[in-house]
């Protein structure tokens, strides 16, 4: 059986867990992570060199980096739903995970950080406020994608709704002053009513 490494709380944990279930591949997960420790042990940090969760162990292939495991659970076991067979399809549900990864996380993540794990004196009204208008122009960005399709690769679910989906997910948990944007938050509620988003996704942010 797949095994994951990951506390529930970890966003990049909740995107394998979220296609997992989407795809109703079973797995073991061992809590690493935070309070849980593990990853810093010799044994972990020999499968993934980073430290970070989440890692994969399927049938003797080891993965880590949360996107490279959606990519790979969505090829082996979702290839013509959630891993789209036509190429440009699929580089386009590609190029959104990036995005995912190099433009929406890095906005959210001082915010969050910030927001959640920062004792309120000791946080920075500057730079909280500075990681809000980031995540705004993000938003904007996705709300304009969505005014014409249900989904981030057109009509189907994708691989690329579930990074996308997930930091989405904790820009609208997050106590902060929002812009109304319909269509993110209407592309939102449509994946919030997946019963995969529910099971992995209704985690209170810590």
């Amino acid at each position: 059986m797949l095994t994951v490494w990951g506390r529930i709380n970890s966003i990049n944990v909740q995107k394998v867990l979220w296609t997992l279930a989407e795809l109703d591949v079973p797995c073991r997960r061992i809590d690493a992570g935070m309070k849980f420790g593990v990853n810093d042990t010799a044994a972990y940090k020999a499968m993934n060199p980073n430290g970070l969760v989440p890692a994969i162990d399927d049938d003797g292939y080891v993965l880590w980096e949360s996107n490279a495991i959606v990519r790979y659970l969505a090829a082996r076991h979702g290839s013509g739903t959630l891993y789209p067979v036509d190429l440009p399809a699929r580089f386009s549900a590609e190029r959104w995970m990036d995005w995912q990864a190099t433009t929406f996380n890095n906005a959210i993540s001082p915010l969050f950080v910030g927001l959640i794990r920062t004792a309120p004196e000791k946080r920075d009204p500057a730079a909280l406020e500075e990681a809000r208008r980031k995540c705004e122009a993000c938003l904007a960005i996705l709300d304009a994608h969505l005014a014409d399709r249900p989904f981030m690769n057109g009509q189907s679910f994708t691989m690329a709704d579930i990074p996308v989906g997930a930091t989405a997910n904790r820009w609208y948990l997050l106590p902060v002053e929002r812009t109304p944007r319909p269509n993110a938050e209407r592309w939102l509620a449509t994946l919030a009513s997946r019963p995969a988003f529910a099971a992995h996704l209704n985690t209170p942010l810590s």
